[in-house]
C-alpha cells in the first residue's frame, strides 16, 4: 500500500495540516471530532495513510499532508476470520507480539505494525488465551493479575505470551506520535 506523492514535485510547499484529523480507538476517522461516514472520503483517507520516519501519521491530500492525531496507536486492527485487518483494510500480517496495557487494551505487533486490537474484539481474544501453567482458558483473575504487573501468572495467545506494557510507553516504543505538530 503506497501513499501517491506525486502532487509534492508539482506544488512542494504546500504547508501542512494540524489538528483536523483524528483516529479515533475503534478506527474511525474523525474531522474537527466529527465521525467521518462518507464511504468515498474514508476509502480516499484509507488509501492515502502512512507515516513518516520521524512516527508522524499522516493523510497525504494531493500535494499537502494532514497530519492525524491518533487516539493510541497509528493502527486500529479488526479478527477478521482467523487473522487480522486493519483500519484501512490492510492485512496485519503475522502477529510477532501480543502487549497486554493496564487498562485490559490488547496492541498486536504484526508485520504491518503496532495496532490496538478494536475492543469489539477483544472478548473472543480472551478466550483465546490460555494460561501457561495448566493450558486452561485464561481466567478474569489470571488476566488481572497480569494486567497488575503480576509476571508468576504467564498468558499466551496462540504460540505467544501476552506482554505488559505501559500505554504511557507505547508511542516511544514503537516510534510514533500521538498527536503531531508543527516542528517537532
Amino acid at each position: 500500500m503506497a501513499v501517491d506523492l506525486s502532487a509534492i514535485a508539482k506544488w512542494p510547499n504546500v504547508p501542512a495540516c494540524y489538528d483536523w484529523l483524528s483516529l479515533d480507538r475503534r478506527g474511525d476517522w474523525r474531522l474537527q471530532g466529527g465521525r467521518v461516514t462518507h464511504r468515498g472520503l474514508i476509502d480516499f483517507m484509507n488509501r492515502q495513510y502512512g507515516g513518516d520516519d520521524s512516527g508522524c501519521w499522516f493523510v497525504q491530500n494531493g500535494p499537502q499532508r494532514v497530519f492525524v492525531e491518533l487516539a493510541y496507536t497509528p493502527w486500529v486492527f479488526r479478527r477478521e476470520g482467523d487473522g487480522f485487518v486493519s483500519h484501512t483494510g490492510a492485512a496485519a500480517g503475522s502477529v510477532r507480539a501480543v502487549h497486554l496495557d493496564q487498562d485490559g487494551n490488547i496492541l498486536l505487533q504484526a508485520d504491518l505494525g503496532i495496532g490496538l486490537l478494536d475492543d469489539r474484539d477483544l472478548a473472543r481474544f480472551f478466550g483465546e488465551c490460555r494460561a501457561t501453567a495448566t493450558g486452561d482458558v485464561a481466567d478474569d483473575h489470571t488476566l488481572l493479575a497480569l494486567m497488575a504487573g503480576n509476571d508468576g501468572a504467564p498468558v499466551r495467545w496462540r504460540d505467544i505470551p501476552l506482554q505488559r506494557i505501559a500505554a504511557v510507553d507505547v508511542p516511544e516504543r514503537f516510534n510514533f506520535s500521538r498527536r503531531p505538530q508543527p516542528g517537532a
